[in-house]
């Protein structure tokens, strides 16, 4: 009984690799790929700012409150990152760094203009982001999981064959697709040391790059 057992198992496994080398030798695999470009309409950026001591440095941490609320910039969008104290240095000077989010309601012109203060040490963007960036995420792999069925079609057509039903359907881990980085201006680094003659640098949404978003998905249909 043992022994026609075993054999039972084998006839199984052997017709299984059978099964499955037909289905490959049957079957047209291709890939897929889709891009867009999304406008963002949410812009993080790093603050930092400064005190001589403690106190200056908590009457300089209301002042960008109130600044930053005074453009637009809601307390809940805006986040504390860490502190800083030289201790090694003569003047002692005290930092804090902070994270605020604005939006296309913000005027970007005006904020800066009213962030150019000695106290603040420096800005820059942390991250570029889209609200709706899900929604556009999904379009783009169903567009690339279109163009793989699209290549598909013509492929076959040009020998006289059809495609018939996917047999496996793999996204192809890309991890420059949709990285929202920071990008710079086009005029300039994202890293902006606020100063006098930055007064007059256009700081709005229209100087962002756009995000970019990019999919591959690798397909694979039967030959009919």
């Amino acid at each position: 009984m043992k022994l026609k057992h075993f054999l039972l198992i084998g006839l199984l496994t052997f017709g299984s690799l059978i099964n499955a080398q037909e289905i490959k030798k049957n079957a047209i695999e291709v890939t897929g790929v889709a891009e867009m470009e999304v406008e963002p309409d949410e812009i993080i950026f790093n603050i930092g700012i400064k005190g001589d001591n403690k106190n200056q440095l908590a009457d300089n941490e209301k002042l960008l409150f109130e600044t930053l609320k005074i453009n637009g910039v809601k307390n809940e969008d805006i986040k504390f990152k860490s502190m800083y104290q030289n201790i090694y240095s003569k003047t002692k000077n005290f930092t804090k760094s902070f994270q605020f989010k604005v939006n296309k309601k913000t005027d970007m012109g005006n904020l800066f203009e009213s962030l150019n203060q000695k106290w603040v040490s420096n800005i820059n963007i942390a991250e570029i982001k889209n609200t709706k960036i899900a929604d556009f995420r999904k379009t783009v792999k169903i567009n690339a999981l279109r163009a793989a069925k699209e290549k598909a079609d013509y492929l076959m057509e040009s020998i006289g064959k059809k495609v018939g039903n996917p047999i496996e359907i793999v996204e192809i881990e890309d991890y420059t697709s949709d990285m929202i980085v920071p990008m710079a201006y086009k005029s300039r680094a994202a890293n902006v040391q606020l100063e006098s003659a930055d007064a007059g640098v256009d700081y709005s949404f229209d100087n962002i790059e756009n995000i970019k978003l990019k999919y591959s998905i690798k397909t694979r249909y039967e030959i009919l």
